[in-house]
Formats: structure tokens, sequence, C-alpha cells
């Protein structure tokens, strides 16, 4: 059986709910959010930044209308 129920229904019964419960859902939410996030340490962001330097070092560089085409596609 499928049932709707609106957001402020929802919350009314959230409100009526016990701390411990209260704790639980939000446990949950959160754990539900940082799965959907994506994560990059900050070992990843450097290690990106140094590839970054040696190709410019290097002389591996792009057109930035390329770059753009590029990124456009991927969304």
């Amino acid at each position: 059986m499928d049932a709707t129920v609106s957001m402020e229904s929802l919350w009314k019964m959230i409100q009526s709910r016990s701390t411990e419960n209260k704790q639980w859902l939000l446990d949950k939410l959160v754990e539900d959010l940082q799965e959907e996030e994506e994560y990059i340490s900050k070992e990843e962001i450097l290690a990106g930044i140094d590839a970054g330097l040696k190709d410019l070092k290097a002389g591996r560089t792009r057109d930035f209308k390329d770059f753009m085409k590029e990124w456009e596609n991927e969304l």
C-alpha cells in the first residue's frame, strides 16, 4: 500500500516522537546525506594541485575554450 503524506504531516508526526526516536531519525538522515556527498580528502586535493603544477612545468596545457567545451559535455 502506498501512502501520500505531506511534509507538514510528517513534521507533526516527528514532533510527537520521543527524543530517542528523533535522535535515531537524525542519525539515519545524516548517514544518508553523507553517503550522497562526494568526499574529496585533503591528500587528494593536494595531489591534484601537484599534478597540475607538474603539467604546467612540463608544458602540458590546453586552450581554455577546449577545456570549457569538455567541461560542458561532462555535465
